[in-house]
């Protein structure tokens, strides 16, 4: 029995009904919600999946946190050892091996994909030179597999798969990836991402942006993956990560811990930057929830009493008070605040924009100690910023170096967020299998059991 699961980020039970190749295969199969987890956030529920252990034990606190031995903030790393419990892929292979059977997985465009023991993979990995320059690129396993995927398929449009210009494309690709891989390699389970409904609902909030037609393009996106698994009689799996809710305001954390002494910077030639070997507290803002990272246990009271009562802050947990929300970690920061539901953490730490630092008007997910939905936009200030862009490509290519710096500073323009849990059920992830139906509301722990059943394994 082949299974390929389908992770259609954004896709709520109530909007389920806007797709109707999805909605039919929920028909003739089963369709539950499942119960978010916090935070509610890319790296963190695709561990949980993956693994089916709760983030206090997995490790992935977050897209990102502080490497404490080095200081330094990592976001979107594609690591597969910073798990920290055993992902499906490997216990499906235990299990099959211990029944005299073979198991081969396909992984494409799930995070931590890099060094995972999988037999086919594909993910985004751009190319750095030297000097500061990066070119798109993929790669994967086999070594050959991310080349032969382009010739088939053409180039991935990587611009399209984060960035001003993310949409559509990015994940029309990778569904037909998905389908080449599982009619020309034949695995037994296809992990595939499709990224369609993150984009649009975090920069003009659900409630703003035309999500009858984008749920419908996500469903058409889909039509390689569900055509090829009817032809060879592989079973389909949908599930989502998380719902997007609308919101209203920045919290600016890092602006409020510099104001009252904790944070400090660095001034210099490429604008303020953190600097953490001095700071004594700092916040890694992750959508709704930031990981405030105290040095000294003796200020955590402080930094709690100067945050508490902040427009938009809703909780705050450290210490011991982190077992309430599964975040109990040594990634974590020793303070955990949560903010409001129409609220979200912005990163930004410098006073004026005359002083941010240089990458803060890039696309620049490596660089940014928190992340930035504010790289879905193009400066609205700039006049005319096709010209600039088309300046500064061809700059590129005839061999300068040069700085794409056309993202917005103002955090306020973002209107939609997630991380934290969904009041409803209906707003929140979903699942579509096959085989055994597991009761509404079930925790995403137990998805990867359920999946390995079904597997029989």
């Amino acid at each position: 029995m082949s299974i390929v699961v389908i992770n259609a980020v954004g896709l709520t039970p109530n909007l389920l009904p806007y797709a109707p190749q999805l909605k039919r295969l929920a028909e003739n199969q089963w369709q539950i919600a499942m119960r978010d987890i916090l935070p509610a956030v890319t790296c963190s529920v695709q561990a949980t999946l993956l693994t089916g252990k709760p983030v206090h034990e997995h490790g992935i606190v977050g897209n990102g946190w502080l490497y404490r031995d080095t200081q330094e903030v990592r976001f979107w790393q594609q690591s597969n050892h910073l798990l920290q419990k055993e992902p499906l892929y490997v216990t499906a292979r235990k299990r099959a091996n211990k029944k005299g059977k073979e198991f081969r997985c396909a992984k494409l465009f799930w995070w931590f994909n890099q060094g995972a023991m999988v037999d086919y993979s594909i993910t985004p990995k751009p190319y750095y030179g030297i000097d500061g320059s990066k070119v798109f690129g993929i790669t994967g396993t086999p070594d050959s597999l991310a080349e032969e995927a382009e010739k088939k398929l053409g180039v991935f449009p990587f611009h399209t798969f984060w960035g001003p210009m993310a949409g559509l494309p990015s994940t029309e690709w990778i569904a037909k990836s998905a389908a080449w891989v599982m009619e020309s390699k034949k695995p037994d389970l296809t992990l595939v991402y499709l990224p369609h409904l993150d984009y649009d609902p975090q920069r003009f909030g659900p409630d703003r942006c035309h999500l009858p037609q984008l749920v419908k393009e996500l469903d058409d996106a889909c039509s390689p993956i569900l055509e090829t698994a009817n032809r060879l009689g592989v079973k389909v799996w949908v599930l989502s990560e998380y719902g997007h809710c609308s919101v209203r305001r920045a919290i600016y954390l890092n602006r409020i811990l510099r104001e009252e002494k904790y944070l400090k910077v660095r001034t210099g030639p490429f604008g303020d930057q953190l600097d953490l070997f001095v700071s004594r507290a700092f916040a890694v803002c992750d959508h709704q929830l930031a990981h405030i990272y105290v040095k000294d246990e003796n200020d955590v009271d402080g930094v709690k009493k100067c945050l508490q009562g902040i427009p938009g802050v809703a909780k705050l947990y450290s210490g011991e008070e982190r077992n309430a929300i599964c975040l109990n970690h040594v990634r974590s920061g020793e303070i955990i605040a949560l903010s409001e539901q129409d609220s979200w953490f912005a990163y930004n730490f410098w006073f004026e924009d005359s002083r941010a630092p240089d990458y803060a008007r890039c696309v620049a997910i490596h660089h940014k100690p928190g992340y930035d939905p504010c790289e879905l936009f193009v400066d609205p200030t700039i006049w005319f910023p096709q010209m600039k862009i088309a300046r500064k490509l061809l700059q590129k290519k005839i061999g300068f170096r040069m700085m794409l710096d056309v993202i917005p500073l103002e955090a306020s323009i973002v209107r939609g967020s997630h991380g934290l849990i969904n009041n409803s059920l209906n707003e929140g992830p979903i699942l579509i299998g096959t085989g055994r139906k597991p009761n509404e509301g079930m925790e995403m722990t137990e998805f990867k059991e359920l999946l390995l059943q079904e597997l029989g394994l």
